[in-house]
């Protein structure tokens, strides 16, 4: 964007008074976004433009194509694992961090959605299926990053659950339901943290959008709860110009304006909209302005990045304890002594930090499985030998690292012409050895995947362009290998001087880059030579691309990737084999961002390809092989019987290598709990069938579980989970003692403590989680709930009393009868508890008087 008037506003300047000094036409233009990360300046008033940028588990930046790398930390379903406040709050704070770097004043996170079903494309995206450990993380998230100025935006408000008709569907929820468990972790996150921003949902609720919705915003949010901050749409989510405004949504984005700008001034015409409701959402941005100039961090600053030692640590502590310990029959890990480690499986190479859309980043650097237990076998007198066993990729890998520039700088060189630089530059004939005329801007990057919705010097590369994308392909294994390409445009795909791949002849549409790609098409290269150095070249036009109707500027994109080909049934011997000789084997597999991405939904909740086959035969040869499970959200395990030792590992950011080994080798005790239910299978979720394409009914999807989400529904039908909420193992065992709980106060505030010894022979943390039940109430209740927890670290032998807080929130339900909060009198069971299925001690607490109340 362009340089901004040096003469702003004074920090401290009074909201009222500059609101006073905007012309409405400059009023109208803040209420939407200036491109895709920017609020509209006013630079006559001297108001700059705030910054915002992708979230929740790294900072992106402004740009899609050749941004400034940063820190990935895990997804949010192993930050809620964790069951970990102070470390939530210090990955907030390390945000807040990249954020300054980078010139951000708003970080579009945490989501906060409640997990309602394995198979939610943005699954991993949100902490937990308990409101209470949802909204615990998020507010001690948000409180680290706001405390060093940074802006949280809460998201997305509420019932956004599935990716299936995302614009429209209808999520047709109880008021109950709604208010215990889908608006709780926002109700606990605004209580406990008072995020300055929040998000609003993509689809309808109970028949009306989220950005429109009266009864959110304005009867729940601003009224009930009295919430202060700035309402924004997500990305395109707003369907109506007065309905949004009246509603209370301040800030429409991105831009340009779709619907408000112009239409903003014909429904004050109209007579829809008045000054004053202007005013109302202007003030909004104002109050944000004022916390952003607070905070420090500059306007229209540079963008850099953020690399340290404390930081490195950090993520590598985040990456160990979002793993969770599953099994451990034989007492396979830790790791000791081998000679020679089998490493297995198609998560184990490459490092899938994250799941797909929006949360995804280019990470600073990473840390892959096979790196991180190959450094460390190393520390240990241990080999490592490798093999990948099955595929699971839908799109094949991306070919960064890889790839090398003519200069013998990492990555490849991308150049663009404002008219067809040869005849023949696009003709599957095309003379790759032709002298081309100079180009009109060229830049290198890093990676195979360019988007190039951005990042092109607009001064000099017109909307309609060609381009060159050239590198050398060095493959780090000799054999055949297998190439795939799509991009946003008409192209070819050229390697070794011979055309592989023909996307110039009307190539089919397909869902890549926003819809607005082609289909990924594969082909094979016989007999590549590792270390070889290999040119490789792909030519585009966006020419034709830009007469589809692209919702925003775009120059076309390209995604190439390659792996070397591996016949299935050799790949499962050599797997077999490979286990069978070593002395310890560690099959790595699970899911990846092909599979759990914002965008579409998981269609069920199997392993892809022939990952379980490889797991059953690779057990049989090996029945002590170490099984790493990676995902964002719960699969299907046929073979779980049969495996001794499990580990879910999640998507672990930067070091996930380094996390893993650490525990794998004890350097790290696993201390984390399961943030979800692992279902046997999907039928049994609660959620079932009412979810995604196949659970809809004309356009809604009915919630018809109720409040009996994740663990609450297994245990209201008494159904066995194949792990059960809030479990996870240790190397170490622990003793539960002496719970002790007060007496209710008239307000419903009480405390319970226990004591916790560590009975074992190492150090290990241990996560006492406190779950409330109801013995006797007016409406149904689930079997009990979790409504406080806590962490406490103990040496072999040491003991600690562990102390909850609790409020009357541990006591309630809502009644939609009275549309009240209700804390019943009666008898309460409480519980101390190592998972929601391993209750250590119990004892009753009796509330003498009921009492009921509205609000937070």
């Amino acid at each position: 964007m362009a340089a901004q008037k040096a003469t702003m506003l004074d920090a401290n300047f009074d909201v009222e008074d500059v609101l006073s000094k905007i012309r409405l036409p400059d009023k109208i233009r803040m209420l939407t976004g200036l491109g895709w990360w920017h609020t509209e300046p006013v630079l006559n008033v001297g108001i700059p433009s705030m910054r915002m940028s992708d979230g929740p588990n790294g900072v992106r930046g402004t740009r899609f194509f050749n941004g400034v790398p940063s820190s990935c930390f895990p997804s949010s379903t192993g930050l809620g694992s964790s069951f970990d406040d102070e470390l939530a709050f210090q990955v907030g704070k390390a945000l807040a961090d990249e954020c300054r770097a980078k010139g951000c004043h708003i970080l579009l996170g945490p989501t906060t959605n409640t997990q309602r079903s394995p198979l939610g494309g943005r699954g991993f995206e949100s902490y937990s299926e308990d409101p209470h450990l949802n909204g615990t993380i998020a507010a001690a998230y948000i409180n680290g990053l706001q405390s060093e100025g940074v802006a949280a935006t809460i998201k997305h408000f509420v019932a956004n659950d599935q990716e299936f008709e995302r614009f429209s569907v209808n999520s047709v929820v109880s008021e109950r339901a709604l208010r215990e468990i889908y608006l709780k972790p926002f109700q606990i996150a605004i209580k406990d943290a008072n995020p300055w921003a929040l998000m609003t949902a993509y689809n309808r609720l109970n028949g009306i959008h989220c950005s429109e919705n009266v009864k959110l915003l304005q009867d729940i949010l601003r009224k009930e709860w009295r919430y202060e901050g700035l309402i924004m749409s997500d990305w395109t989510g707003v369907y109506s110009t007065a309905e949004s405004i009246k509603a209370g949504l301040d800030l429409e984005m991105p831009g340009p304006a779709y619907m408000r700008g112009k239409a903003v001034e014909r429904a004050l015409v109209g007579q829809k909209l008045f000054p004053s409701d202007i005013d109302d959402r202007v003030r909004k941005i104002l109050e944000l302005l004022k916390r952003a100039y607070a905070s420090g961090i500059p306007f229209d600053g540079p963008e850099e990045g953020v690399d340290t030692p404390q930081l490195r640590a950090l993520l590598r502590k985040a990456a160990a304890d979002a793993i969770v310990l599953l099994k451990n029959d034989n007492d396979v890990l830790p790791i000791s002594g081998p000679k020679k480690i089998a490493v297995i499986g198609p998560n184990a190479k490459p490092a899938f930090t994250s799941g797909g859309g929006s949360a995804r980043l280019l990470s600073s650097y990473t840390v892959s499985p096979l790196e991180g237990i190959t450094a460390a076998a190393k520390e240990e007198g241990a080999t490592v030998e490798y093999t990948i066993g099955a595929t699971s990729h839908v799109l094949l890998p991306l070919l960064d690292g890889l790839i090398k520039q003519t200069n013998g700088e990492h990555g490849a060189l991308i150049e663009f012409w404002n008219e067809s630089p040869s005849a023949s530059f696009l003709s599957t004939q095309a003379d790759l050895q032709e002298t081309l005329p100079k180009c009109a801007w060229s830049t290198p990057t890093l990676g195979s995947l360019c988007f190039l919705a951005d990042g092109v010097d607009d001064t000099k590369v017109n909307e309609v362009c060609w381009i060159r994308y050239s590198t050398t392909f060095v493959p780090d294994e000799s054999g055949d290998w297998e190439f795939g390409l799509n991009i946003a445009g008409n192209g070819n795909f050229f390697f070794n001087g011979k055309m592989i791949v023909d996307l110039s002849t009307n190539p089919e549409q397909g869902e890549s880059f926003f819809g607005l790609g082609t289909i990924d098409v594969h082909a094979t290269v016989k007999g590549l030579e590792a270390g070889k150095t290999y040119p490789l070249e792909i030519r585009l036009s966006n020419a034709e691309f830009i007469g589809r109707g692209a919702p925003f500027t775009c120059r076309g994109g390209v995604r190439a990737g390659g792996i070397k080909y591996v016949e299935e049934e050799e790949g499962i011997r050599n797997a077999v084999k490979l286990a069978k000789e070593s002395d310890v084997a560690i099959l790595v597999i699970g899911l990846n961002h092909d599979w759990e991405s914002e965008g579409f939904d998981r269609k069920d909740m199997k392993l892809p390809g022939l990952m379980n086959r490889l797991m059953s035969e690779v057990l049989e040869a090996n029945p002590d092989t170490i099984v790493v499970h990676q995902s964002g959200t719960p699969t299907e395990m046929p073979w779980v019987d049969n495996a001794k030792t499990l580990l879910q590992a999640f998507y672990g950011g930067n070091e996930l290598g380094n996390g893993l080994a650490d525990v794998l080798f004890g350097r790290v005790n696993p201390s984390g709990k399961l943030s979800l239910t692992f279902p046997k299978r999907l039928q049994d979720s609660p959620s079932y069938p009412s979810f995604g394409e196949k659970g809809e009914e004309y356009g809604q999807v009915l919630y018809n579980e109720g409040i009996f989400v994740g663990y609450r529904g297994f245990e209201i039908k008494d159904l066995k989970p194949m792990f059960p909420f809030g479990y996870g193992l240790s190397y170490t065992t622990f003793d539960y003692s002496d719970l002790q709980v007060g007496q209710p106060t008239a307000g419903g505030s009480f405390s319970a403590s226990c004591t916790v010894k560590n009975t074992g022979k190492r150090s290990g943390a241990e996560v006492v989680q406190i779950y409330i039940s109801d013995v006797v109430s007016s409406l149904p209740r689930p079997a009990k709930e979790l409504k406080g927890y806590a962490k406490v670290l103990l040496t072999p032998g040491e003991s600690k009393m562990v102390k909850v807080d609790l409020d009357r929130h541990a006591l309630s339900y809502y009644d939609n009868r009275q549309s009240r909060w209700v804390a019943e009198a009666g008898e309460f069971v409480v519980y101390a508890a190592a998972s929601s299925d391993d209750l250590r001690l119990s004892t009753k607490i009796s509330l003498l008087k009921t009492f009921t109340w509205t609000g937070l």
